[in-house]
């Protein structure tokens, strides 16, 4: 999968060079982990700037099949296979995220390219229960046994 990049537009805070090697925040359910979250998070990787990825403490469900603890385990794998500066840390489940004026920090919203905007973690799913290897494409091979073993358990 080719990484595009994704527009950005920043709602606070003034650009960094990042010299003390702030992390760039990233917080979601990743259910499964895919390309258009790896794509984002390669953002800022690619710039040099380190990631902690929070995935939130979710009981598992239709829509989210994968224990949080399943869900850092495969990020972690992904990551450390590619040798990316990653923390990988669990919170609490959310309400919403907000923050004040002159925080200190950029506050960025990313918009996926045409290529990856469509990949959906509910397609992969979808396609897996149904045998579909078609998935494949959209997972990397490092985490795709994980991915399926959890969902298949």
């Amino acid at each position: 999968m080719v990484l595009e990049k994704w527009n950005s537009v920043n709602h606070g805070g003034n650009p960094t060079t990042n010299e003390s090697k702030k992390y760039a925040i990233f917080i979601g359910r990743f259910q499964p982990y895919h390309q258009g979250h790896i794509s984002l998070i390669m953002q800022k990787i690619n710039n040099g700037i380190p990631a902690l990825i929070m995935v939130r403490d979710i009981e598992p469900d239709e829509k989210n099949p994968f224990t949080t603890e399943q869900t850092v385990k495969m990020i972690k794998k992904y990551h450390l296979a590619h040798g990316h500066d990653v923390k990988v840390i669990i919170i609490p489940d959310m309400e919403s995220v907000n923050y004040g004026r002159g925080v200190g920090y950029e506050i960025n919203e990313f918009t996926p390219p045409e290529n990856i905007g469509w990949i959906s973690a509910t397609k992969i799913r979808n396609s897996i229960n149904e045998g579909n290897d078609d998935w494949k494409q959209l997972v990397d091979v490092s985490i795709q046994d994980d991915v399926e073993r959890y969902l298949l358990e």
